[in-house]
């Protein structure tokens, strides 16, 4: 694959053994639960701190095209590619699988963080990654379907559309809870808190204080 001379992140790798992939689909979309997972893996593994790679683009433009494409083309054999999760690898199991035979084939171990996997290019590795690639593939088309039906239950029941007018009774950081609650013991500040979650300080604030009043209170008595 032809180096990229617009993007100095990936014309020239470091020579280093470690390496991790950062995907989002968006600007809008922040890296920084992706990168903190994957340097938390790489500590605990020893590996000491990766050379991170962030791609903002859809994972279903073909592999080839990515950051991803230039990494496993690039990067040394015996090199160890880091991932968050296997669907930021990719969003279909047949790009997932080429990737890691590529992978194999160079010498290159692929570790997916959220499943604590070591993807070597093994029989047992190769199964692995399929039926997590394919049960997320499987996923997301059953979320589009029931979002289309639904959608058109309301059009025919005559139901407005979009958002009820008043607070919404379910929150977007509703999913990260528990992620939120163990920063908030620890101590961290708010804005700190919002960039790990991915979000704005005042969406995070709109969470906690319809969430977690407690921790809005003492705050306030902390001030």
């Amino acid at each position: 694959m032809a180096k990229d001379a617009k993007d100095p992140e990936t014309a020239e790798l470091p020579a280093t053994s470690t390496y991790a992939y950062l995907r989002v689909s968006t600007d809008a979309q922040d890296v920084a639960n992706q990168k903190l997972g994957v340097l938390e893996y790489c500590a605990q593994q020893g590996f000491g701190a990766p050379f991170l790679i962030e791609d903002t683009i859809s994972g279903k433009v073909e592999w080839q095209k990515r950051k991803i494409g230039e990494l496993l083309t690039t990067i040394p054999p015996g090199s160890v590619l880091v991932a968050a999760e296997i669907t930021r690898l990719a969003r279909s199991t047949l790009q997932v699988l080429e990737m890691l035979k590529l992978a194999a084939e160079r010498g290159i171990s692929v570790h997916v963080v959220k499943s604590r996997l070591v993807l070597d290019g093994s029989l047992s590795s190769k199964i692995t990654a399929t039926i997590l690639a394919l049960a997320g593939e499987i996923e997301r088309e059953f979320i589009a379907a029931r979002t289309k039906e639904a959608l058109r239950r309301r059009k025919e029941s005559g139901l407005p559309m979009g958002r009820p007018a008043g607070e919404a009774e379910r929150l977007s950081l509703d999913n990260k809870a528990t992620e939120i609650d163990k920063y908030l013991v620890i101590g961290l500040n708010r804005r700190a808190i919002a960039k790990l979650c991915g979000c704005s300080p005042n969406t995070l604030y709109t969470w906690l204080r319809r969430r977690r009043p407690e921790a809005m209170a003492k705050e306030i008595v902390d001030a």
